[in-house]
């Protein structure tokens, strides 16, 4: 499990109201506990290579910042619509790696056109968009974790 992975778990559980995750590897095992309404969380690592575990130490702090950036960012979109994940589960561009995107930046949408998949426990979600207008832009990279109601689209409504 690599530094990006433990930091989109901690993410994850911080969001999911869980109050505490435990996740145990061969060589890794990981503690999750978050406190009252997901704000203070404390992160235990526990892994063979002493030098992976100090890298992964600083995992915890690094999510304030990000969301600070994440919160400046929506300010300044703030005249177009954000199309948000309906459902928790991994982010597909495409049907399947051998077809076209569903939508990329520019694409004109309307409302019931699929703008991407969400898999969930081994189901495939086809996500409609709830809105028309001009793809602005992606803010979810392929193959990516998604929480619920998080943005995946920006779309201009003009």
């Amino acid at each position: 499990m690599d530094l990006k992975e433990i930091q989109h778990l901690i993410k994850f559980v911080a969001k999911s109201g869980a109050s505490e995750v435990k996740l145990e590897m061969e060589d890794i095992k990981i503690t999750i506990r978050t406190g009252d309404q997901g704000k203070s969380e404390t992160t235990i690592v526990h892994q063979a290579p002493v030098m992976a575990a100090q890298q992964a130490a600083p995992v915890a702090q690094s999510t304030a910042p990000v969301a600070a950036v994440e919160e400046a960012k929506a300010e300044d979109n703030s005249k177009y619509i954000t199309v948000k994940s309906p459902i928790i589960g991994t982010f597909y561009r495409k049907p399947s790696p051998d077809k076209p995107v569903f939508v990329s930046v520019g694409d004109t949408i309307a409302v019931g056109d699929t703008v991407c998949i969400i898999e969930a426990m081994k189901l495939f979600n086809e996500i409609e968009s709830e809105v028309s207008g001009k793809i602005v832009k992606i803010l979810v990279d392929d193959a990516s974790p998604v929480e619920f109601d998080q943005p995946l689209f920006l779309v201009d409504p003009s």
